[in-house]
């Protein structure tokens, strides 16, 4: 499953640094606005200890984790919804992207330029937001007068909710809130998701900070935390600086040892991708045997013959049934033939919603 995350930010706030630390490829990083131009794309590997475990029974020939797609996209100024800047660029990748990783810059340096002069994550923030929702308003109004034409003259059921719910959204951006932040029933999201609104993408807040604030944050953390409160977005604490250089160690034995020294359990990347996944409302199904072992990526709540398409497209079409090992019965016992002999394997059909973590083997004919 190919998924997208956009790194976005103001110029120098540290999002090449931490795209850099994120992915192989590599883009510029430079103390000056506007660096990166082309959104760079690299691919995460999503850490799963599960899958560590898999590996170490099975002795697999090959082992292929999950990833996600994120897009490293250039700073944002004002008057972007208007075209300043690269803002018509920005604005386009930002679309293209299934969720938001906004990094705000929580550190003083002084060798470091800030575009506005200032440090002040709050006002960071609000400046990518009211862009974005100017951009959004400029979206519901070139569509409004054609949707309520077609509601009222054919009574076009879809496009009666349509209009429901642009009011909605319209009165959120008017008084400066986010399309996140309107609350809709199943209905009203479904045909919302016709809209495309850049405000109403899952938001991930990560505030860069030093090395000294990395553990238990500072002012500009507490005040992006209060800024936010009313989003139910995620705020991670992460010394982009810190990541590059937990990058460059060569084992992970040394990389723990960095992280206890400073005293971290996790690596911030880690935890970055990890709050990703769950933004998205990701969860990980797993196949193991001595051949490959193989984490897969699926959307909460897909049933066994969906998540049996993300494999091969005729594993859907041909669907018969899904054997499922639930992944502690696996570890517990050691391997597949020992949790069939054990009666741990369950026998499910289409309407089973696959669970995080089961390992999945799909029986089909086409």
């Amino acid at each position: 499953m190919s998924l997208q995350c956009g790194i976005v930010g103001l110029p120098n706030v540290g999002k090449s640094t931490l795209f850099n630390c994120l992915s192989n490829a590599k883009a510029q990083a430079a103390n000056f606005p506007f660096c990166t131009i082309e959104p760079n794309v690299g691919v995460i590997t999503v850490p799963d200890e599960r899958l560590a475990k898999l590996v170490e029974i099975e002795r697999p020939a090959s082992v292929v984790p999950a990833t996600v797609e994120i897009v490293d996209i250039a700073g944002l100024v004002k008057g972007a919804s208007k075209g300043e800047g690269l803002g018509n660029k920005f604005l386009a990748d930002i679309r293209n992207c299934d969720a938001i990783i906004h990094v705000l810059r929580c550190f003083d340096d002084e060798n470091i330029t800030h575009v506005d002069g200032t440090v002040d994550p709050v006002r960071d923030k609000q400046t990518i937001d009211l862009e974005l929702q100017f951009k959004d308003l400029e979206t519901i109004e070139n569509r409004y007068e054609k949707e309520v034409k077609k509601s009222k003259a054919g009574g076009d059921a879809r496009a009666k909710k349509l209009v429901e719910v642009m009011d909605m959204y319209k009165s959120a951006l008017l008084e400066g809130r986010s399309a996140r932040t309107v609350q809709l029933d199943d209905n009203q999201a479904e045909v919302a998701k016709d809209l495309l609104l850049l405000t109403a993408k899952p938001v991930l807040y990560v505030c860069n900070v030093d090395e000294a604030s990395v553990v238990n944050g500072n002012k500009y953390v507490d005040a992006v935390r209060e800024a936010v409160k009313d989003e139910q977005a995620e705020v991670l604490v992460i010394g982009a600086g810190i990541e590059a250089d937990i990058a460059e160690l060569e084992t992970y034995e040394e990389k723990q040892m960095f992280l206890e020294d400073i005293g971290l359990k996790e690596s911030g990347v880690n935890r970055l991708i990890k709050a990703a996944y769950k933004l998205l409302n990701l969860q990980t199904f797993l196949t193991a045997g001595p051949k490959e072992c193989r984490a897969w990526t699926f959307r909460k709540g897909m049933k066994a013959p969906q998540t049996a398409g993300i494999i091969h497209s005729d594993f859907e079409r041909g669907f018969i049934r899904a054997e499922v090992i639930k992944y502690d019965d696996y570890v517990t016992l050691g391997s597949e033939a020992k949790c069939r002999e054990a009666g741990k394997i369950a026998i499910e059909g289409k309407d089973y919603v696959v669970q995080d973590g089961d390992i999945m083997h799909f029986r089909f004919n086409v």
